[in-house]
């Protein structure tokens, strides 16, 4: 077989992760990839605010244009950038193995990894945290009740320059992230699922492909993993059937054990004072009625209510951040 196109954004994680699934498939079916980096139009505005130039997906849409033109064969995206219903055409081929999904605090300098307990009582009151996601700064309110959070953007070296540099006190940051790009020893202390529900699809890495083009499919089925693609089929599911998107303080984390998925999916109020929490569980053949499972009991319990408040108010909250 010749060679593949493989499209990627240019950041630092963007391109390690290109770089694992390429390893990848060269080991197991002795194809290379040629890495086709494309700028996309949440790089460009780099220092923009998210919740005003349309959100996470302006850092897929121009890979996925370029797939469905042919100019690429395949793309590698963070699972979470993604929407939960894609474009006509697309289909998530493959997915890697998942790295650890939960949240974590990251301290300035050189602090030492810590308990949870330990790391709220050493910010004190008041702290300023950096996050940019309306779902983890409706969380930490809870945690942190006199927190000032802050949006940040830049890639990791900008963030952490940030936080040594004393503008701010700690940064809320996926772990997956950090151990991929050599950096899981700044983690401070990682929330556990309990206290910070993950994103969906957080700490997984997706290949997307055209839906017809079989040749694909067979190609990086050899490099996809069954139990990660049962847990993100579940994640999806939930987030679609609660019709949310970037600008939603949605959290969900799945889990396989014993041919069977188990979820946990959270809405959160913009500013933390109300949750509705939900789990459910389905058979690994259907993983996607676990997510619906969760998300119809979430919106039994009040959830639409909150989503409706967050579709309206988000944009107007200022410093919150898909």
């Amino acid at each position: 077989m010749p060679d593949v196109n493989l499209g990627t954004r240019g950041s630092q994680l963007a391109l390690v992760q290109a770089r694992m699934v390429a390893a990848l498939i060269s080991a197991r079916a002795g194809v290379s990839c040629n890495q086709v980096v494309i700028k996309t139009s949440g790089d460009r505005l780099s220092e923009a605010n998210l919740s005003e130039i349309g959100g996470k997906r302006l850092f897929v849409k121009e890979i996925e244009d370029a797939l469905l033109a042919g100019e690429i064969d395949l793309a590698v995206h963070s699972s979470k950038d993604m929407p939960a219903v894609l474009p006509d055409g697309l289909a998530i081929g493959a997915v890697l193995p998942r790295e650890d999904a939960r949240d974590a605090i990251v301290l300035p300098g050189t602090a030492l990894p810590a308990s949870l307990e330990a790391v709220v009582a050493a910010l004190g009151n008041g702290p300023r945290i950096g996050t940019s996601s309306v779902r983890r700064t409706a969380q930490l309110t809870r945690l942190f009740p006199n927190a000032r959070f802050a949006p940040i953007r830049g890639n990791l070296d900008t963030r952490m320059r940030k936080l040594d540099s004393g503008d701010y006190d700690a940064l809320v940051l996926a772990s997956a992230g950090l151990i991929r790009l050599q950096h899981g020893h700044r983690v401070s202390t990682p929330l556990p699922i309990d206290a910070c529900v993950p994103a969906p699809g957080q700490g997984i890495i997706a290949v997307e492909i055209r839906s017809d083009d079989e040749r694909m499919r067979r190609l990086v089925s050899t490099i996809d993993n069954d139990s990660t693609a049962a847990a993100l089929s579940a994640e999806r599911a939930l987030v679609e059937r609660l019709g949310g998107g970037c600008q939603m303080p949605i959290g969900a984390y799945a889990r396989v054990e014993h041919d069977t998925v188990h979820i946990v999916g959270v809405v959160i109020s913009l500013d933390g004072a109300r949750v509705v929490r939900a789990e459910a569980s389905a058979s690994v053949n259907d993983p996607s009625a676990a997510g619906t499972t969760a998300a119809t009991r979430l919106l039994e319990d009040g959830a639409d209510a909150i989503l409706a408040e967050a579709r309206t108010g988000a944009s107007a909250v200022e410093g919150l951040q898909p």
